[in-house]
């Protein structure tokens, strides 16, 4: 198996990732995915979603071996949390 090496900068693939997301993909994906993973193929624009990171990537790597994936949670500025929640009294 190759090693996939990236080819933008930190911030470029994360510029280049939140600009796919938010102009061509959040408004297919919003309403009826929330908390769901989208990964997102940098260089194509091409996307998958599914509950699960890895799944999600896999279908996308399926159709695209050598992508370059931002993944970005449905609803959420955050893809993982780390540390405790407070229960919210309802």
């Amino acid at each position: 198996m190759a090693v996939r090496q990236p080819r933008y900068s930190k911030e470029e693939f994360a510029q280049r990732g939140d600009l796919i997301y938010q102009t061509q993909i959040r408004p297919q994906v919003e309403l009826d995915n929330q908390g769901k993973i989208v990964a997102i193929d940098l260089e194509t624009g091409d996307f998958e979603v599914d509950a699960r990171e890895i799944a999600a990537c896999n279908k996308l790597e399926s159709r695209h071996p050598d992508a370059q994936i931002w993944i970005v949670r449905v609803g959420s500025r955050h893809v993982r949390r780390f540390g405790g929640r407070t229960k919210r009294v309802v």
